[in-house]
């Protein structure tokens, strides 16, 4: 059933709970890591080709429901005139931060096709050949892209993004207005090439509380979901730590709300009153553990889901490096099984 994904995005009824993964081509399959030793990840990302093999490798491997493109939440920055580099276990870092209304000035706002364009010919390379699998394209969300952009780099408490966000409110609503028509583009421009359906990784928000998203995020996230709405696939509003902003996500747009492990499966969906669907919740850690462990914890998310229409298994975040693959093959099997109707 090929479009288990999608049926699940629209609370439509499938056969089985659909799953894929985030981070699902990455460092844990050893066939990433042998192209890694010649490859830098920016160099997969920029070479359409080697982008569209790595989106493939797992669906090789596992019967996943759902394809995601190879590519890196910075990418659209380059076409706005941000250096940066990614260093590996660090993430990102960027040349020359954002410090002032000046330097959100200089950055360019260029045209979707101008955005990424490797990433679009990946769509296309890999829509050649998932005969009929969906493909997600993706972007990151104005607030993550800003908070790497005034931070410098990757960070736990998003100091320097706050104090810009509190003492430089006009420099601060230009930056995330500039990223917001970015991202629509870019997002705008992955569905033409291709995508049939959209993430937005707000993976950062969740350091915010919820007065602070309500003035310094939500406007521009609200922008982001009525520009797309048009598009007419499903898009996925995901975010870390968001259980305080569940309710203000919704507001923003989204067919579907991304859920981590902090929250349980049911209590979300019910903050959430059902209207949408549910992507989640599987603590990524726990593949790492037995997988006695890994099946409890996989059939307790099952159960709170109560095979209600609009569930799709997924973890709480990306798989982590040091997943063993075999592990991820049992746990798409046991979800497919168990929820099988």
């Amino acid at each position: 059933m090929k479009d288990r994904f999608l049926l699940a995005c629209r609370l439509q009824h499938t056969d089985r709970t659909p799953v894929w993964f985030m981070r699902q081509a990455g460092r844990y399959l050893p066939e990433y890591r042998k192209l890694r030793e010649k490859y830098g990840l920016l160099e997969i990302c920029k070479n359409p080709e080697l982008a569209a093999e790595v989106t493939l490798m797992p669906l090789r491997r596992f019967p996943l429901d759902a394809a995601i493109i190879f590519a890196d939440l910075m990418t659209p920055l380059e076409a706005m005139g941000v250096k940066f580099e990614l260093r590996e276990g660090i993430g990102p870092i960027i040349e020359d931060k954002i410090c002032s209304l000046s330097d959100v000035d200089r950055l360019r706002v260029p045209d979707g096709e101008g955005i990424a364009p490797q990433t679009l010919q990946a769509i296309k390379l890999v829509k050649e050949q998932l005969d009929g699998t969906p493909l997600i394209g993706f972007a990151g969300a104005p607030f993550t892209l800003a908070s790497y952009l005034v931070e410098g780099k990757g960070s736990r408490d998003f100091t320097a993004a706050k104090q810009f966000m509190f003492s430089e409110p006009k420099a601060w609503h230009a930056l995330m207005e500039k990223l917001t028509i970015v991202v629509v583009r870019f997002l705008r421009a992955q569905v033409k090439a291709g995508a049939d359906a959209l993430q937005v990784f707000d993976s950062w928000v969740g350091c915010l509380s919820p007065e602070d998203y309500r003035e310094f995020v939500l406007p521009h996230m609200k922008r982001l979901f009525e520009e797309t709405a048009d598009l007419g696939v499903p898009r996925i509003h995901f975010g870390t730590n968001t259980t305080t902003l569940l309710t203000m996500m919704k507001e923003a747009g989204g067919e579907v709300i991304g859920l981590d492990w902090r929250i349980p499966l049911d209590v979300a969906w019910q903050t959430l009153n059902f209207e949408v669907a549910v992507q989640g919740n599987l603590d990524p850690a726990t593949l790492l553990g037995p997988f006695e462990v890994v099946q409890k914890r996989t059939l307790d998310i099952l159960k709170r889901a109560g095979g209600r229409p609009g569930h799709i298994f997924n973890l709480g975040h990306g798989i982590l490096p040091q997943t063993d693959p075999d592990t991820v093959a049992r746990l798409v099997d046991l979800v497919h099984s168990a929820s099988e109707n």
